[in-house]
């Protein structure tokens, strides 16, 4: 079995989609499509703009929705058996299963990315990767950590054995992360990300996001979604938006999502994105799968350029 697995917000890169545009012009409709639903053109702050733009949250998160779906959608020689969206990533995996069109995606991505930095702009929040100490460790300590400093600290991404990212306020993941570096972690670093995304300080965003959620069309996808939230297989298209209007509250289970659908019999892993991120994290938990980028596809291998 084949999963196309997505990532999220900082898998952004200067000119990401460009040669996607260039090299494969059934690719550009999407481009198309979004510019039209954005009213500007994003393609031109993918292809053209500079990274600090790029970072930008209302471009960031559609930025890199665009790029995903357009790169999986265009290429013909693999279809998935199963599709996981790591935090972001899910919008487009929605979207390739067939679940939400893209212009109902692109519609939430953008309210997404709007709500969030609201979110973001009221509070001063942080996150935090921490890699080298063990999941239940870091529960303990973070618990404890909020006890005794009285500044909240959430599990926000459970990314693999060892590998998570905290979040919570900019206080309380300073002192996080510089307690977990005494403590043995191999690594414990602020993360360039704003906000404190997957925890209760996306609540309102929450709200209003989910508003929208109830209204947009769901149908059953043509492959199960391995939802962040719960880790497990959807069809449903009712569970499938339920489980989206938690997801910007809730933390990202991506190790549960590896470990289910390899038990689930999925055994090759293309990553539709920009660099090798949860390639990485599929080969160390899974070293018996094939694990690779979109762009090991035969439609990709040997592309030149066709411009208009």
């Amino acid at each position: 079995m084949k999963a196309f697995i997505f990532p999220g917000q900082g898998c952004q890169k200067e000119g990401m989609g460009k040669e996607l545009f260039e090299r494969y012009p059934d690719s550009r409709v999407f481009f198309e499509r979004a510019d039209a639903c954005f009213g500007r053109s994003i393609t031109n702050v993918m292809f053209h703009g500079f990274e600090l733009e790029l970072m930008e949250t209302q471009n960031t998160q559609p930025a890199v929705f665009i790029y995903e779906v357009a790169a999986a959608m265009t290429q013909k020689s693999v279809r998935p058996d199963v599709v996981a969206g790591h935090s972001l990533g899910e919008f487009a995996a929605l979207v390739v299963s067939g679940c939400l069109s893209f212009e109902d995606g692109l519609n939430l991505v953008l309210h997404r990315a709007i709500y969030g930095q609201e979110a973001c702009d009221k509070t001063p929040t942080a996150m935090g990767a921490v890699i080298g100490l063990s999941d239940e460790y870091i529960e303990r300590r973070i618990r404890e950590i909020w006890d005794e400093t009285g500044e909240p600290v959430y599990f926000a991404n459970y990314n693999g054995p060892g590998q998570v990212v905290i979040t919570g306020s900019k206080m309380g993941i300073r002192t996080a992360l510089k307690r977990f570096k005494e403590e043995g972690a191999k690594k414990a670093v602020l993360l360039g990300i704003g906000g404190s995304f997957h925890s209760p300080y996306m609540a309102e965003a929450r709200e209003k996001l989910g508003a929208i959620i109830e209204k947009t069309t769901f149908i059953e996808p043509c492959c199960p979604v391995y939802q962040c939230v719960d880790g497990k297989p959807h069809t449903n298209p009712d569970e499938l938006k339920a489980n989206l209007i938690d997801h910007i509250t809730h933390p990202v289970l991506w190790t549960s999502m590896v470990r289910n659908m390899h038990s689930d019999g999925v055994d090759t892993y293309y990553e539709v994105g920009t660099d090798d991120t949860l390639q990485k994290i599929v080969a160390r938990m899974c070293p018996e799968s094939q694990v690779g980028s979109i762009w090991d596809l035969e439609d990709y291998k040997n592309l030149k350029y066709n411009t208009l």
